[in-house]
């Protein structure tokens, strides 16, 4: 048996030390996969952000618990992380491709008044906004918002009206 495999094991057999050993390793190959990715995956979260979060989770996973071969396994997370890259590159210099896979903010209050039907595209409700403003200004009501905003990450933004 090879030093390598005496520590990391070989297919699902392994013992917790084993186990233990290729954590490490997958812990360490994760940060290094999230520096090459960027800020931004793990940052931002829009939901082209979470694509690459859950699939390094449940790829990475695998390589942890034997479920399937090591090296090929890093590969293809590092191929992951590699199409989020290129794809935010991309995405930096194309407005249609950024809308397409980050989407676009919606601004769902302004004066007043609920704009129905962004807030039906969005799927969010007065409640949602309301929430904001409980959290934002600590006020249970919208007498001090101009205007909400939805943003591509999913929070609402609230612009307070200027003051005469």
């Amino acid at each position: 048996m090879d030093v390598l495999t005496a520590i990391f094991g070989e297919g699902k057999d392994l013992s917790s030390l084993q186990a233990a050993m290729r954590a490490i390793a997958v812990f360490f190959a994760a940060l290094i996969f999230i520096r090459i990715s960027g800020r931004r995956s793990f940052g931002q979260r829009s939901p082209f952000d979470y694509v690459v979060a859950i699939l390094l989770g449940a790829t990475l996973s695998r390589v942890i618990v034997g479920a399937s071969p090591a090296v090929p396994t890093l590969v293809a997370a590092l191929v992951i992380v590699l199409i989020h890259r290129a794809l935010a590159w991309v995405c930096v210099r194309s407005e249609w491709l950024e809308s397409l896979t980050v989407g676009s903010e919606r601004e769902v209050y302004r004066d007043g008044r609920f704009d129905a039907r962004q807030m039906s595209a969005a799927l969010i409700t007065r409640t949602d906004v309301l929430e904001a403003a409980r959290q934002t200004f600590h006020s249970p009501n919208l007498d001090e918002v101009h205007s909400a905003i939805l943003e591509r990450n999913g929070k609402v933004s609230l612009i307070r009206k200027r003051k005469p």
